[in-house]
């Protein structure tokens, strides 16, 4: 396997994807975060796109499995694995230096698993970086400034809100509600009101598709049709769906996100709550792509909303700008 031979890199570790930026050249891989294994012999199959494509098509010798859990590792060997093929796959036989995203809420317990799985993949020498302070550098908010910003990094296992100013995150919440449980509320609604079955992927597509943060503008959207399992006959059936469906499925979802934001910026100083009415939220992550909602967030809240440039790739342009600071947190070790 043939790498780039990068000396630094950045990994935005996702629970849907993962992204790898590689110091001077950018963002150099992007692939799902998912590993397919031999269930008999272990053996890793495939790994990232090659693996996604298996998920729910796989015979019962191999698992298609997704590692990552709500933003922290949920198996270790697995992962270890997948983060190997990625550093090979970016920084060739080298062993690179490697600035890791972790979701603000997790423990020391799971920031020494996610330093310890990178060593064990390859990697020199492991930092973790938390994911709001990566996302705020990745959307070019002025981190090292004396005034308040506040992003809302919407991923897939997590959604992490965090005031951020003078380098540091002033205050922040990370709950698990993002885009893995839009997928599941989805799927849900679908079997209560449908009686079908339908797969993962198929509930991503529609969230991308017709997923609306507001009911009453759901209406403005396209209907989608998708396919399935019958579960009263067994037997495969297509349904059409409408945006208000999608809309009303993750309805509380969406507002426990806009809940967890109110309570953030109940917790910041009047100085930091008057930058951000001055700035506005910045949205980064793919959740932050879901219809409609820069505008019912800001209805709630009474502040402007915007999208990043780059929402997708915020967090991982954000961790690989951190690689220019690296010195500075071996000499904190």
């Amino acid at each position: 396997m043939f790498g780039i031979g990068s000396k630094k890199l950045g990994i935005d570790l996702g629970t849907a994807n993962t992204l790898v930026y590689a110091e001077g050249k950018g963002i150099v891989l992007n692939e799902p975060s998912v590993v397919a294994k031999n269930n008999n012999t272990g053996e890793v199959v495939a790994v990232g796109s090659d693996a996604r494509e298996m998920i729910g098509r796989t015979p019962g010798s191999i698992s298609a499995i997704r590692p990552m859990r709500d933003g922290v590792i949920a198996d270790y060997d697995t992962t270890a694995a997948m983060m190997k093929y990625f550093i090979e796959k970016t920084a060739g036989n080298s062993k690179p230096s490697v600035m890791v995203c972790v979701p603000s809420g997790v423990t020391e317990v799971e920031k020494r698993a996610v330093i310890e799985a990178t060593q064990h993949a390859g990697a020199r020498e492991a930092y973790v970086i938390e994911e709001p302070f990566a996302a705020a550098i990745g959307a070019g908010l002025p981190v090292m400034d004396p005034t308040g910003n506040m992003v809302v990094d919407i991923g897939g296992g997590t959604t992490d809100v965090a005031t951020i100013s003078l380098g540091g995150i002033v205050s922040s919440r990370s709950i698990r509600v993002a885009g893995d449980k839009f997928d599941d509320s989805i799927s849900s609604y679908i079997k209560t009101n449908f009686n079908l079955q339908i797969g993962e992927r198929t509930a991503e597509d529609v969230k991308i598709q017709v997923g609306s943060a507001s009911i009453e503008k759901a209406k403005e959207l396209e209907t989608m049709q998708i396919r399935g399992r019958d579960l009263v006959t067994g037997l495969p059936k297509t349904i059409q769906l409408t945006g208000e469906d999608i809309a009303t499925a993750i309805h509380e979802d969406v507002q426990e996100i806009i809940e967890t934001i109110k309570e953030t910026l109940e917790e910041t100083s009047p100085e930091i709550a008057a930058d951000v009415i001055d700035h506005g939220i910045v949205l980064t992550g793919g959740g932050a792509l879901l219809h409609h909602l820069p505008e019912v967030i800001s209805e709630a809240t009474g502040v402007p909303v915007f999208i990043a440039q780059d929402p997708l790739d915020c967090v991982a342009i954000g961790t690989g700008e951190s690689l220019k600071n690296i010195d500075v947190m071996r000499r904190q070790k």
